[in-house]
């Protein structure tokens, strides 16, 4: 049966005889340009704060917005492009990112930015399942290894790149050049989609079913909920906040409606029967899982060095570049072994890789120096092609053509739920384990022990030069616990990288439950 079907999907009616690279090149642009995106922005939040006269809190919902909008869109993007044309929704998309983009650099007040960056989530939002779809589908089972490894290289490459060059064009130029920079981007992927990709014929031919509006409606509660709860919690109390409380409810009692609505309905917006797929679902676990993993990682190393060591936005970028440069390496390298070797071996390597450099990141002291990590997060980047690649060859391995439009979304959808949930998971336990580790610190050392007493004396001695005898006890005492929060600040981020690592380890383990699939074969090589 699987045979037969793929036989009635071949590729030509996806391709219409154009080669298969450039469609590849022209989904790759867009989704190279919406992940960039996302990372540019994180960094300019303080530079965008301060010029249109907004708190850092409040600036933060220039992230929120565009993600509660992506969110929204990610899982319900396959019924637009049945309803609508793949292409043509596609590249609708594109315009109302590239347009929204240049309105968010313009953005006069906090207000206009916020508005822009919901519009810009909802045309960002179906970029990377339209493109991953449409590149599944146009190239042959034995080589959609090599065709998911270009688009590794915009989801897993232009996060690691977003700091670097987030950085250096908010110092050199302006937080605005970060928005401004999709606009020549967009319109090279608009002009390469419309020139090289086309509908097949299950796409053309489809008719749409009426539009689900419970299931919209209840995805676009759960979805922002859970959002806004992640964005604000640990500003909040998490649930000591009686808000938090209400909105917790309101996405659990959402995603159970949704749930039932989108397992039962005869057309549902978002088939979550496609999950019955015992290597899909899988994947989607694992998917979340590294996007919880990943994003964490890519969050709190450039925190690492711009808190403790002191460091700029651009240099702080640079010194996590490395990370970049590996997964470009490991990119052709995981597109020829993909047809060679079995996915779940290459997952083991790449996630125990990765857990290996984490547990090493754990090892960090306030004497590094900026080059002491280069070479672990250079292997980082390079395992990270080894589980993106594999994971997406695993999970949608065995579904026919007509199914990944409809996976493509569930499956993105649940990689950057796993993002929010990790960098929100990250910068929680860095606020509570500084705390704790702040008051062992200080069980340890107590103020009337001899080795406080000691190292008090001799900076109150060092400062008395520039405060003078009688004014230098005070300086010196901020200057001591200066130093205290500095040293638990340091073993928290210890802790997460250790977690971190943890998490990796027990990824492999998931691995080992997904059926095998081989290589270099799609439905019909499924044991």
């Amino acid at each position: 049966m699987a045979q037969a079907t793929a036989t009635l999907n071949p590729t030509s009616e996806t391709t219409h005889g154009v080669n298969p690279w450039l469609i590849a090149m022209a989904v790759m642009l867009a989704t190279f340009m919406e992940v960039l995106d996302t990372a540019i922005a994180s960094v300019a939040l303080p530079y965008i704060a301060g010029s249109l006269s907004a708190s850092n809190d409040e600036a933060t919902w220039v992230l929120t917005s565009y993600l509660v909008a992506n969110a929204i869109v990610l899982p319900a993007s396959n019924w637009f492009s049945l309803r609508f044309g793949r292409k043509r929704f596609l590249m609708s998309c594109v315009t109302i990112f590239t347009i929204a983009s240049f309105a968010c650099g313009a953005a006069p007040t906090l207000g206009f930015i916020l508005l822009a960056r919901v519009i810009q989530g909802a045309g960002g939002g179906a970029l990377q399942p339209l493109s991953q779809a449409i590149l599944l589908e146009s190239f042959p089972p034995a080589k959609r290894g090599a065709a998911m490894a270009v688009f590794a290289f915009g989801v897993v490459v232009a996060p690691v790149l977003g700091p670097t060059l987030g950085g250096w064009l908010t110092d050199t130029y302006s937080w605005r050049y970060a928005f401004y920079i999709n606009i020549p981007v967009g319109i090279l992927a608009l002009f390469m989609m419309n020139r090289f990709i086309h509908d097949p014929k299950h796409i053309s031919e489809a008719k749409a079913s009426a539009f689900d509006k419970i299931g919209f409606g209840t995805l676009v509660v759960w979805t922002g909920c859970l959002q806004v709860i992640l964005d604000k919690g640990q500003e909040d109390d998490w649930f000591g906040a009686l808000w938090l409380r209400w909105a917790f409810l309101a996405m659990i009692t959402a995603f159970i409606w949704w749930v039932r609505r989108s397992w039962t309905c005869k057309a549902p917006l978002v088939d979550l029967k496609v999950l019955k797929n015992r290597n899909f679902a899988i994947g989607c676990a694992l998917i979340l899982l590294f996007g919880l993993a990943i994003y964490s990682t890519i969050t709190v190393l450039p925190l690492y060095f711009q808190e403790l060591l002191g460091y700029t936005a651009f240099t702080a970028g640079l010194v996590v570049a490395p990370r970049g440069i590996g997964a470009i390496c490991g990119t052709p390298i995981i597109g020829y072994l993909t047809n060679k070797v079995e996915a779940r071996y290459l997952m083991t390597f790449g996630f125990g890789i990765f857990g290996l450099t984490t547990l090493y990141f754990g090892n960090v002291t306030l004497d590094i120096s900026p080059t002491t990590l280069v070479l672990p997060i250079l292997i980082t980047g390079f395992g990270l092609s080894f589980v993106f690649v594999p994971i997406n060859n695993a999970a949608y391995g065995t579904l026919r053509n007509d199914q990944i439009g409809n996976a493509s979304g569930l499956f993105n959808l649940m990689r950057n739920i796993g993002g929010s949930i990790g960098i929100s998971l990250a910068q929680t336990l860095l606020t509570r384990r500084s705390a704790v580790h702040q008051n062992l610190i200080i069980n340890s050392v107590p103020r009337s022990g001899q080795q406080f007493q000691n190292s008090l004396q001799l900076v109150t001695q060092f400062l008395t030069g520039w405060y003078g005898h009688s004014n230098a006890a005070a300086p010196a005492q901020t200057t001591m616990y200066q130093q205290l929060q500095r040293q638990a600040s340091n073993w928290a981020f210890v802790d997460v990288f250790r977690w971190l690592s943890v998490l990796c380890f027990l990824c492999v383990i998931v691995v080992w439950t997904l059926k095998k699939v081989t290589p270099g074969k799609g439905p019909a090589g499924a044991h």
